[in-house]
């Protein structure tokens, strides 16, 4: 495809994501930046992991977002007694014939709204893992192919408070991004206030996206220009969280007990062609990768006792590594 065609596709498309996003807007006030990774996921393929205490807007978001696109939705409550079944399905014996009939889950839809993903036992996470990497699913044996697109969207209460279970490292990795969802500011919270306590039906969300469209739009964020400098500016990133000495980050010796996976290095070059694509532009920039490292890495980085004494925390260490790295 040529550069005049690229650049035409890329205004077209992104001309429909803020479609998408205004149409979200209607009903979500002041979570701008979250709406932004939600929209910056569903472009790359990746899966999101966002983080708030209750009552932020997380299950909003997501459920308009599903509402905007005309595609299917699943909501899953994740609880303390549910059984791996209860996401992926199970197979139902049939007395009068001896047949079994396999009864799918709400894993089999196309945006999945992991609703307090933490809550769940381990078992109950890990059914989560093959759906998550392979896109696909196995009840009985069988192995069933997820639709497309094809996205978990999780939301977790803080670890700290009671009632949750921290998730396994396998399954954190495989999450895009991990986005912390802050209070909404005075303005926005008046705002909210005035809309939703207001006795007036809320605005209706259209569907202004097909699954075609969205596809179509991931094809086109492929064809964003990634120089070679900016792909060496991800890879020392995620060296450095693993070794910081490489570039001379002698402050943070000692402070980082597990680095970043290859997974941070694959999703900051997806991330970066999605953030460019947003802005309409056809080439990524270091800046894509600075403004998206944060909620690629939080969770990949594991700091170490010393770090946690000394009140650091992952996005501290994220911090120290983005003014240490040379921006080309």
């Amino acid at each position: 495809m040529e550069a005049r065609e690229v650049t035409h596709e890329i205004q077209q498309h992104a001309d429909l994501m803020r479609q998408l996003a205004n149409e979200v807007g209607k009903l979500l006030v002041g979570q701008e930046a979250m709406l932004a990774r939600l929209l910056t996921g569903l472009l790359a393929g990746g899966h999101i992991l966002l983080e708030g205490v209750p009552g932020l807007a997380k299950t909003l978001a997501v459920s308009s977002l599903a509402q905007a696109i005309d595609t299917g939705f699943s909501r899953i409550q994740f609880t303390p007694d549910m059984l791996p079944a209860d996401v992926i399905g199970t197979e139902i014996f049939n007395p009068k014939d001896a047949t079994y009939t396999v009864k799918q889950g709400p894993i089999f839809s196309n945006l999945i709204l992991a609703d307090e993903i933490n809550r769940a036992p381990a078992k109950v996470q890990a059914a989560l893992l093959e759906a998550m990497q392979e896109r696909q699913a196995t009840i009985g044996g069988h192995t069933y192919k997820l639709g497309e697109p094809f996205l978990v969207l999780a939301t977790q209460n803080p670890i700290e408070h009671e009632g949750t279970y921290p998730l396994p490292e396998a399954q954190v990795d495989r999450f895009m991004f991990k986005v912390k969802v802050d209070y909404p500011s005075r303005e926005d919270e008046r705002k909210i206030v005035d809309r939703m306590a207001s006795g007036q039906p809320l605005p209706e969300v259209k569907k202004v996206a097909s699954p075609e469209q969205i596809l179509a739009a991931r094809d086109v964020v492929d064809q964003v220009f990634v120089d070679d400098k900016v792909r060496d500016y991800i890879v020392d990133l995620v060296q450095a969280t693993r070794d910081p000495a490489s570039v001379e980050l002698s402050s943070l010796e000692g402070m980082i007990e597990l680095g970043a996976s290859p997974r941070a290095s694959i999703w900051l070059m997806k991330g970066a062609r999605a953030h460019a694509f947003l802005q309409g532009r056809t080439y990524a920039t270091p800046h894509d990768v600075k403004s998206l490292a944060p909620d690629v890495l939080r969770h990949r980085i594991v700091p170490t006792y010393e770090a946690e004494a000394e009140g650091k925390t992952s996005d501290d260490l994220i911090e120290v590594i983005l003014d240490g790295v040379l921006v080309p």
